[in-house]
């Protein structure tokens, strides 16, 4: 059975020093590799002064004072970090191998209250600190904010680091504040596999935040919350977002006319251009971007053998073993397709269309596991795949008729 890897981008800063939990300062670096040291140790009890919000490490507790950071999570992919796709694999993963979950909780569901099982001399045992209605709730509020039942966030928007107030006297002793918030290296551990991680054609399957770092953004201090979190919102929109697509990229049909001659030949060039995507576009080998031409008839229909394609992805099997084709776009690059016909008949129009297909691998990939067998997460799957089938967007489009 292939595996299902985590997904769905940050130069090395100069050293910040930043307030932390103890009394010396630290580097964002150090407080990164702190604060994600995996897998993440349970939050123990609660301070005796805390009340049973302040205790709770569910989204609801937090979104009682924080209504508009939860109310964007709940639109967001971190949400669905522990979905159909990848709850329904891991039934039969932990059947064969109970241990083996736990690799995918790190970043789909990474508080340690969120799994059943934790790791024991014995291999794994029943998790005491395990709370049920979390497991399936994906990056929670606290997998970022909570270590210890001790708030963590970013500077205040003014940059200060300090509390308004004596942090006693704040709803769960106030928020240690850190510039780490702000940096990409606190997406990196979730956003980037490690040297030794899994690789294709000499290049690691998931590279976001190294990609990042070799940009013109990286070296412009642009970090991914400035594009993923813009005014501090917790959306993390990307490649299923078609607004957030269509932003980073440039599209141009040349030569730009408004009609064509009927029948005389043509040649029309439609280009993309990665112009304000951070990292390589589409990053990671799920998506599948289509440039397409084809001509269509008064009722829309696409005439018989007129489509021509041009494909930007990275394309790999489903048991993840070789990579077909690598078309991405790092930033700055161009991907284009020319489109040659001639229309002998009236009432036709080209089309050029750039459609986004955020989950083709995932399609390939769950039809597969139905097709070999999906054991007891099969209803689940169906239900991931159906999702796959219905994310598609075209995110460019444009006709041109004949005269």
């Amino acid at each position: 059975m292939a595996r299902l890897w985590p997904l769905p981008a940050a130069a090395a800063l100069a050293i910040v020093v930043i307030a932390s939990a103890g009394d010396a300062a630290e580097s964002v670096e150090q407080f990164v590799r702190r604060h994600w040291a995996n897998p993440l140790a349970p939050q123990g009890p609660a301070p005796p002064t805390f009340g049973p919000l302040e205790s709770s490490l569910h989204p609801e507790a937090c979104g009682t004072c924080h209504p508009v950071q939860l109310g964007d999570w709940r639109t967001s992919v971190h949400a669905g970090a522990m979905g159909p796709g990848v709850a329904g694999q891991l039934v039969e993963m932990a059947a064969a191998d109970p241990a083996s979950p736990l690799e995918c909780h790190v970043c789909h569901a990474p508080l340690a209250e969120q799994s059943a099982v934790t790791r024991s001399r014995a291999g794994v045992a029943a998790n005491p600190t395990f709370d049920a209605a979390l497991r399936g709730r994906g990056v929670v509020c606290a997998a970022c904010h909570v270590r210890g039942h001790e708030r963590f966030g970013p500077p205040r928007r003014d940059g200060s680091l300090a509390s308004p107030a004596p942090r006693d006297h704040l709803p769960h002793r106030g928020v240690t504040r850190t510039a780490a918030f702000l940096s990409s290296e606190f997406c990196r551990g979730c956003h980037q596999f490690t040297p030794d991680g899994l690789a294709l054609n000499g290049k690691l399957l998931q590279n976001t935040y190294e990609e990042w770092k070799a940009s013109p953004f990286a070296r412009r201090g642009v970090q991914c919350q400035d594009c993923h979190m813009p005014d501090r919102r917790h959306l993390w929109r990307g490649i299923h977002d078609e607004t957030m697509v269509r932003s980073g990229l440039d599209i141009a049909v040349t030569p730009n006319v408004s009609r064509l001659a009927l029948g005389q030949a043509f040649a029309l060039t439609l280009q993309v251009r990665n112009a304000r995507v951070g990292h390589v576009f589409p990053t990671y080998v799920t998506p599948r971007v289509v440039l397409r031409g084809e001509l269509v008839g008064p009722d829309g229909e696409v005439v018989a053998g007129s489509r021509q394609e041009q494909v930007i992805a990275r394309e790999v099997t489903v048991d993840l073993a070789r990579e077909a084709f690598d078309t991405r776009l790092a930033p700055g690059q161009r991907a284009a397709l020319t489109y040659r016909g001639r229309a002998d008949r009236a009432g036709l129009r080209v089309r050029l269309s750039v459609i986004v297909y955020p989950d083709e691998f995932y399609t390939r990939f769950f039809e597969t596991l139905l097709e070999q067998g999906a054991g007891q997460g099969e209803a689940q799957i169906r239900e991931a795949l159906a999702a796959t089938r219905r994310s598609a967007f075209t995110v460019f489009a444009r006709e041109i008729p004949f005269e």
